[in-house]
């Protein structure tokens, strides 16, 4: 690369800025690389706090604080084009701020005011030329291990090689990831799952030792080989799903046909943590088997067992993310979607089943029915081992569908109330409110399901028989 480059793009919109500045990052790499920028960093010598200010008049943009400690400041919005992060210079000045960064591509400088000309003083032209990751200091990764993330994101990201002294030391970084701090190392992790090919993006983190180190347990997966119905080890299986729920998320039609439209906007939505369902759902494949080393069993016949590793697994997902200190409800969502994994291929064998059944399942895993009906397919797809046939996926995945389709039949017609409620229920009976009203309640929902209950009358008869056959004679009357 010559170090000159077309700044006019990027300049332009920056005029505003009093103090001498520069941009610097991610934004000036990929408008070298001829890719869009969304946004930029810029470094300043002047106050970040006026600097922004005065951007933000300028183009009639929202500013708000980034961080206390650095100084940081975003400028987003009115007329400016880009979001447009701006901070003091660290250090003792600009090449000392550049000598501080992460990696060669990432310490290039272009003078907002200027002759267009690249300041480059860790040869990053030269590797944005040849297409490769290199370190900016040996110490790099050691001095932040989060940025063992970033190298893997970025360069599948890129398509560039990582250099193999930055390779080693990624892989000699990576153990203390298990030390930083959770919210930053999500953070970077929240990127790759959500990267254009977040299966490539895992992978590379794998390959520089980053996966182990964030999630020991599926270190621990690796070369844990499975039955015969599996044709990759857990580890790589893990991979396959992942890969499976992206592509289900991004065209659902091969798999769920006339349902697709349903799943594709059900895995649009937010969900939490700036994910969105399909999304977070990438996040519980990649954890729905960390389990499976510590549970692994050979019965005498030599069959290969993983028993509970749903329930121990959920229980390791929700540590884990507690230790990233995530939100409940992005914890929830994978803990849960972890621990009822296996059960829509436990129904496959139960087929055909009644309207009933199919909504048992889906209270069971709800508030996330759709999500759970894709995790299982995505599973199935990956698991086609020299024992597994054909009519075992097909009717899966027919399943699948089925059950989709309950979940839209049902939904349609909720909420499903009682002719009586708990407390006439319980009036009526003579009996003292408690858990048997909650059981009560949900027969009397799928006595209403199957179109036996649908008034008061039938609600009471109905009662009546549930209370003779399920539990003992009342105490006392209520008065």
């Amino acid at each position: 690369m010559s170090g000159r480059l077309d700044a006019a793009a990027l300049t332009a919109p920056l005029a505003a800025l009093t103090a001498p500045a520069w941009v610097v990052g991610g934004g000036l790499r990929d408008a070298l690389l001829g890719r869009p920028v969304a946004d930029l960093d810029v470094v300043t010598q002047g106050d970040a706090a006026a600097e922004a200010a005065a951007l933000s008049r300028a183009h009639r943009a929202a500013r708000f604080p980034l961080s206390r400690e650095f100084g940081a400041w975003r400028v987003s919005g009115g007329d400016l084009g880009c979001q447009v992060d701006i901070m003091p210079v660290l250090g003792e000045g600009l090449d000392d701020d550049l000598s501080r960064r992460d990696f060669t591509i990432n310490a290039l400088a272009l003078p907002v005011r200027g002759d267009g000309r690249v300041i480059d003083r860790h040869g990053g032209l030269a590797d944005l030329e040849a297409r490769r990751m290199a370190l900016v200091s040996p110490s790099a990764l050691a001095d932040d291990p989060v940025r063992v993330l970033r190298l893997a994101r970025i360069a599948d990201a890129l398509g560039f090689d990582v250099e193999p002294a930055a390779a080693a030391a990624a892989r000699s970084a990576a153990p203390s990831l298990a030390t930083v701090p959770g919210e930053r190392a999500m953070e970077e992790l929240a990127r790759i799952i959500t990267a254009p090919d977040p299966g490539g993006a895992v992978r590379a983190l794998d390959a520089l030792g980053g996966l182990g180190g964030l999630i020991p347990e599926l270190d621990d997966c690796r070369g844990v080989d499975q039955s015969e119905y599996h044709h990759l080890d857990v580890l790589g299986h893990t991979f396959e799903v992942l890969d499976n729920v992206v592509a289900i998320e991004r065209d659902p039609e091969p798999v769920f046909r006339g349902d697709a439209g349903l799943v594709a906007a059900t895995l649009a939505q937010p969900l939490a943590d700036d994910l969105t369902r399909g999304e977070a759902l990438r996040l519980t494949a990649l954890l729905h088997d960390m389990a499976k080393a510590e549970t692994r069993g050979v019965m005498d016949t030599g069959r290969v067992t993983f028993i509970g590793h749903d329930r121990r697994g959920a229980d390791m997902a929700d540590a884990w993310f507690r230790r990233m200190k995530t939100s409940n409800r992005l914890r929830e969502f994978v803990a849960h979607g972890v621990r009822d994994h296996l059960v829509l291929g436990f129904m496959v064998h139960r087929q055909p089943l009644t309207l009933v059944q199919y909504d048992r399942y889906l209270r069971r895993v709800a508030p996330d029915p759709v999500e759970a009906i894709v995790l299982s397919a995505a599973d199935r797809l990956a698991t086609n081992g020299p024992r597994t046939t054909p009519i075992q996926i097909t009717r899966h995945l027919a399943l699948a569908r089925d059950m989709l389709a309950a979940h839209a039949r049902i939904d349609a017609m909720e909420p499903i109330r009682p002719p009586l409620d708990g407390a006439e229920l319980a009036s009526m009976l003579g009996r003292q409110p408690g858990p048997w009203l909650a059981d009560l309640l949900i027969a009397t929902r799928e006595e209403q399901l199957m179109g036996r209950v649908h008034d008061v009358a039938t609600a009471e008869r109905f009662a009546r028989a549930w209370v003779s056959d399920h539990l003992p004679p009342a105490s006392p009357a209520l008065p």
